[in-house]
């Protein structure tokens, strides 16, 4: 592989595949999307010709057989990552598999055993946590200038209201927690340092056992407290942001999901106020570098199979706190 690109085939002809991998895959030279499959055979062909993909395969099956493949990219929805996820491993490929990892904390570690019984790269799709923005903030928080971490508190709220998707479907992992959530719950746990134990939660539902928005209050091991907001069906238009309260002041990061479009990153440290934007691709570039690096170095990426699990672990003890069932059980 050292003399050629890391060929990628692609589980469904999805809506994310083409801003999470078909478009960064240009910017990065090492990387080429070599293949699609989709249960409608039609909708792959033309998801194929509209994004300029040699290959077309009939079946998921007939990808992950593709000998030509090195690695697979799963976007399929929330119930379906663990199977074919799983599959794709056994048949030898690589994946970069969308968020969340999978639909509970036990199919994720289903998938870190494949991962590992295989000798392959399982990634989940974080792509905000491979921004140079990530990077800088953590210098911060490390430096030890702001002192001690005091208060969490992560904001992930669109308005998505389309009556049927997936997103809303129980049977397909669907629900705020696990859609626009996880990513709160990612960056919580990236802000706090630590694993957090969830204390409590509320949710509102679209239906039952779906929830449009969910509340989690955390605590840290140091005693620090946190708070994760997350909506599919929010008041508000937009809120995207993360609060640090610190012993000497605190850190703000407004937009932290996609920002290089645009963010802020204000920074308050024994009364001054200061402000900052860093420069960096689009994250989901930086997230198909540090994939095709993990693969070809052997390396897990920031966002491995160990931190899916842990990440699951999280919002399914939120759903238990607020009395819902576990999304797959």
């Amino acid at each position: 592989m050292s003399e050629r690109p890391l060929r990628i085939g692609i589980l469904g002809a999805a809506r994310i595949a083409p801003m999470a991998l078909v478009r960064p895959a240009r910017e990065v030279a090492g990387v080429e999307v070599a293949a699609v499959a989709a249960r409608d055979a039609a909708r792959a062909q033309k998801f194929a010709t509209k994004h300029g993909i040699a290959r077309v395969h009939s079946s998921y099956e007939d990808l992950l057989a593709d000998p030509e493949l090195d690695a697979i990219y799963n976007p399929l929805p929330n119930a379906l990552h663990c199977e074919w996820t799983i599959r794709a491993l056994e048949a030898g490929k690589h994946v970069l598999c969308e968020k969340p990892l999978a639909s509970n904390e036990a199919e994720a570690r289903q998938m870190q055993a494949a991962a590992e019984k295989a000798g392959r790269v399982l990634t989940e799709a974080f792509h905000w946590r491979y921004h140079p923005l990530a990077t800088r903030v953590r210098e911060l928080l490390d430096s030890g200038d702001l002192g001690e971490i005091q208060h969490v508190e992560v904001a992930t709220c669109i308005p998505f209201v389309i009556p049927g998707d997936i997103r809303y479907r129980y049977d397909l992992a669907g629900g705020a927690s696990m859609d626009i959530g996880c990513y709160a719950v990612s960056m919580l746990r990236f802000l706090g340092g630590s694993e957090p134990e969830v204390l409590s939660a509320r949710s509102r539902l679209s239906s039952p056992d779906v929830d449009r928005w969910m509340q989690a209050d955390y605590r840290f091991e140091n005693g620090a407290t946190g708070r994760t907001t997350a909506s599919l069906f929010s008041a508000q238009l937009l809120r995207m942001s993360a609060h640090v309260t610190t012993e000497h002041g605190f850190l703000h990061i407004f937009n932290p999901l996609a920002p290089q479009i645009f963010h802020r990153l204000k920074l308050r440290k024994h009364g001054v106020t200061t402000t900052e934007s860093v420069r960096g691709p689009a994250t989901y570039t930086c997230q198909l570098r540090a994939f095709e690096q993990a693969v070809r170095t052997g390396q897990p990426a920031i966002t491995d199979a160990a931190y899916g699990v842990a990440n699951m672990h999280v919002i399914d003890a939120i759903y238990r706190r607020a009395g819902m069932k576990p999304r797959g059980t």
